[in-house]
């Protein structure tokens, strides 16, 4: 889960990390509001989850409260990259000296964690990397040792930090650090983390993912999530306790465990081909196919106006076919009229004649058996494009 900018200055704050005063406002009112608290002078940033905001015209510096209200006026509304902007941050504006780097993040590739730090900050790492490889400083951090002073020490200066801030990166970085394990995430970024014209080191710019796979640990985390850009269908389906991602095709897609899922993505792209349609969805529903279950798996899907047909592929194994076959049976007696739309089933594996007996006794219109998955993935394709 990524947060706003307005939501990592809080956290920021939460742990100890310095920064300036900040507030999110909502409408142009808020903004002269918020202005008027901190002193007149601030910066209007548009807060969307996406980088250039700068570029696009979302970050304005205003030199009072009611430049602060025509700056939140004309910020609202835009549309960044394909983001439109619901509200803005009113940030403390600050005599900036110098702007820094600095970041924890998740570094997959080498099962670690890897910070980075760097004197150039203020722009996107990645030119920094490719111009100025030298003023950037990565270290692998070992989960299980962490952050020690002197790592951080070691890490500062490693990463170019003049002698007179070194101490106060120092602090930051074990702040962070400690914020990063605190709140189970996979990024945290300052940039920049500026020098002020009185020799303070503030972090002046948040970027947080925050590991949802952790959300059970942090109860308060559901407050940070963005409910209004949540997917409609996927926010259903979470509140089902189903795994699904929405996605841009017209073959919806039911399967029992996370690899069988992706396989059958791979076959009904494949077969798609040939129609020009797509899969519509990920929706794993894991071991127990319950009538419960499927039912709750096909009202979402069947709730998406892309879907033109769907494919359950189903791989018997603890729960067996015939048990995964009755599920779907009194999962389209639950849904009734709502289901209207062509079901592809393919059934292998336990008890897979007995449940395909079972869907074939049940006769029901919109249900196709198929025996193979790519036999099955073709059908669901063709009916998608008819």
């Amino acid at each position: 889960m990524d947060l706003f900018e307005y939501q990592a200055r809080d956290l920021f704050e939460a742990h100890a990390i310095p920064v300036l005063g900040g507030a999110v406002a909502f409408t142009p009112d808020e903004a002269e509001s918020a202005a008027a608290k901190m002193g007149g002078r601030v910066v209007v940033k548009a807060q969307v989850k996406v980088g250039g905001r700068g570029k696009a015209g979302g970050v304005k510096l205003a030199e009072s409260p009611s430049d602060a209200r025509e700056k939140a006026a004309a910020i609202l509304g835009m549309d960044i990259k394909g983001h439109t902007v619901h509200k803005v941050m009113i940030a403390q504006a600050a005599p900036i000296e110098s702007e820094y780097y600095l970041a924890i993040l998740l570094d997959r590739a080498n099962r670690n964690f890897l910070v980075m730090a760097s004197v150039a900050g203020g722009m996107e790492i990645e030119d920094v990397a490719h111009n100025s490889p030298e003023k950037l400083a990565r270290v692998g951090i070992d989960p299980n040792v962490g952050i020690s002073k002197e790592k951080a020490r070691e890490i500062v200066l490693a990463g170019q930090f003049p002698a007179d801030v070194v101490d106060q990166v120092v602090d930051v970085l074990l702040k962070l650090w400690a914020a990063f394990v605190a709140e189970d995430a996979t990024l945290m970024e300052i940039n920049p983390l500026v020098k002020t014209s009185d020799g303070k080191v503030v972090a002046l710019d948040g970027k947080v993912t925050l590991d949802e796979n952790a959300g059970f640990r942090h109860p308060n985390h559901e407050s940070l999530v963005d409910h209004d850009a949540a997917n409609p269908l996927e926010a259903a389906a979470k509140a089902k306790n189903l795994n699904y991602v929405k996605l841009d095709g017209q073959v919806g897609i039911i399967g029992n465990g996370a690899g069988l899922v992706m396989s059958t993505l791979d076959v009904v792209a494949y077969a798609g081909e040939k129609f020009g349609v797509k899969p519509a969805n990920f929706l794993d529903i894991g071991g127990g196919a319950s009538a419960q279950i499927m039912a709750d798996g096909l009202s979402i899907i069947l709730g998406d106006s892309d879907v033109k047909s769907v494919f359950v592929n189903v791989f018997g194994g603890i729960t067996a076919c015939d048990a995964v076959a009755n599920g779907i049976v009194q999962a389209l007696e639950i849904l009734g009229a709502k289901a209207t739309k062509p079901i592809v089933v393919r059934l292998d594996g336990n008890n897979v004649l007995e449940g395909r007996r079972i869907l074939n006794e049940a006769a029901h219109p919109l249900i196709q058996q198929l025996d193979t998955m790519d036999g099955a993935a073709a059908r669901a394709a063709e009916l998608a494009a008819k």
